[in-house]
């Protein structure tokens, strides 16, 4: 009994055993709660940016084939129209080449934003953004902003190309371009939202989203200054804009407030709008349970 007890004894006068410390307490006394350090945000899209870039330069075929065939189409418009039209086409190539540029950054965010969708509905993963400490929507939003980034990189290279094979200068103020052109391709992401949304729900929904890529044209170039209905359409306010900030040399500040209204109003309704028909086909997959399904 002695020598049963002692080792006891002992190792409840040690301070330094789990016995010890867990009666140095007291009887009433609590251990304090463990604190787990998880990442913040700016840590959320850092890892995100940093997988989309990833993701994209792992394909060094796949990312040069879609630098290449946006150059080429452009390629294409240009010097089809030199030979039909001449000088005439030629009087117009800086707004043919703001227009082009605007949409390949639109149409990249969209159909960026909308694979990204599918392919992770495909994979299984899509409902594991559920279950991070971030929430669903911080997931989400991170992805587009990491695709609009990847977008701008890939849109820059084409518009130098342009910029050189047609030997054309345009005004190109960062403080001005980057705002304008942001806000104008967020209306694009809350398409992509809307179309990824409905290919969870519908999953085969390709000709439809195919058919809205086109739409982007006459969207672009909708008559902003002659319908004043046309303004609050998606990507028409801002490409309007963008023509007269990169041919025209006009500021940020020097457009009237009404102007920036309505297209930082368009691009939060258009945003808002998408990720709001996203989360209700989502939630309505989750429901059906084909979230996960292809």
């Amino acid at each position: 009994m002695t020598t049963a007890e002692g080792p006891d004894r002992g190792e409840s006068r040690d301070p330094g055993s789990a016995a010890g410390r867990g009666q140095g307490r007291g009887p009433g006394s609590v251990a304090p709660p463990r604190t787990e350090r998880t990442g913040g945000y700016y840590h959320l899209l850092k890892a995100v940016v940093y997988r989309d870039l990833l993701v994209w330069v792992r394909y060094p075929l796949n990312a040069a084939l879609g630098l290449f065939m946006g150059v080429f189409f452009f390629a294409l418009m240009f010097y089809g129209g030199t030979l039909v039209a001449g000088q005439a086409f030629s009087d117009s190539i800086e707004g043919l080449i703001v227009g082009y540029f605007l949409w390949t950054l639109s149409l990249g965010a969209y159909q960026g934003v909308m694979s990204d969708i599918q392919s992770e509905a495909s994979w299984g993963t899509l409902e594991r953004h559920y279950m991070t400490p971030f929430g669903f929507g911080p997931v989400v939003f991170a992805k587009a902003i990491a695709i609009v980034f990847r977008t701008f990189l890939t849109s820059t290279v084409i518009l130098a190309v342009m910029l050189l094979m047609t030997g054309t200068t345009l005004e190109l103020n960062l403080v001005t371009v980057l705002p304008v052109a942001t806000l104008t391709i967020v209306g694009a992401l809350g398409l992509g939202l809307v179309m990824g949304g409905l290919s969870v729900l519908y999953k085969r929904i390709s000709n439809a989203a195919n058919l809205l890529q086109f739409a982007f044209i006459g969207l672009i170039s909708a008559p902003v200054f002659d319908l004043w209905w046309a303004r609050f359409l998606p990507l028409a306010q801002g490409s309007a804009m963008l023509q007269r900030a990169m041919r025209d040399g006009v500021r940020l500040w020097e457009f009237d407030p009404l102007t920036l209204g309505v297209l930082v109003g368009t691009a939060l309704l258009y945003v808002g709008a998408g990720y709001a028909v996203f989360g209700l086909t989502t939630r309505r997959a989750r429901r059906l349970g084909v979230l996960g399904d292809y």
